[in-house]
């Protein structure tokens, strides 16, 4: 089976954000890695002190952006010169294709909602906000007025974690078991 990996579980409830970053910043510069914190209200500034890299939801979201592109002048060019072309004056069916400024608006309107809606697709599957999904908070105060940092420690960072806590005005720092980890070989 080999060696398993023993991680205790901390929580450190918190009244208010101010000391909650200052206790983040100190156990970062500790080197002790932070799991998550969960807050009732948006922390901004939060994810470099804590360490969560920079989000890639641009990359997508462009991404979302060009296949609506793409498939409003497919659909454009698919109804104006394959399904129904039309002589108008004498022209050729291509010609009314490279009229650009009539095709804007369509093209437009087909990439903001290919855009939106593959956003909010991306964001409820990302988050895990699914119908009859469990929630992941694991203190339901967060949601209401308490902050919270979520730790996965080994026993030495734990005491280190634990202090640094109190000291920064944690209102409760608790233990909540042990998680066994299997190491990837």
């Amino acid at each position: 089976m080999g060696n398993v990996i023993k991680k205790n579980i901390i929580h450190g409830i918190f009244n208010d954000e101010v000391p909650l970053i200052e206790a983040c910043k100190k156990m970062r510069k500790k080197g002790i890695r932070i799991k998550d914190v969960f807050s009732p209200m948006p922390i901004h500034g939060i994810d470099p002190i804590i360490g969560v890299p920079r989000t890639r939801l641009a990359i997508c979201a462009f991404i979302y952006g060009i296949t609506g592109t793409s498939l409003a002048t497919l659909m454009m060019w698919y109804m104006m010169i394959s399904d129904w072309p039309n002589d108008i004056g004498g022209k050729p069916n291509w010609a009314y294709y490279f009229n650009v400024p009539a095709f804007i608006p369509i093209t437009f309107e087909c990439t903001v909602l290919c855009a939106a809606h593959g956003m909010a697709l991306t964001y409820l599957l990302r988050c895990w906000l699914l119908p009859g999904v469990r929630a992941k908070n694991p203190d339901p105060r967060t949601t209401d007025d308490k902050f919270m940092i979520y730790l996965e420690l080994n026993d030495e960072q734990s005491a280190v974690a634990e202090s640094i806590m109190k000291e920064c005005g944690a209102e409760e720092v608790n233990y909540k078991g042990v998680k066994e980890i299997q190491p990837a070989y």
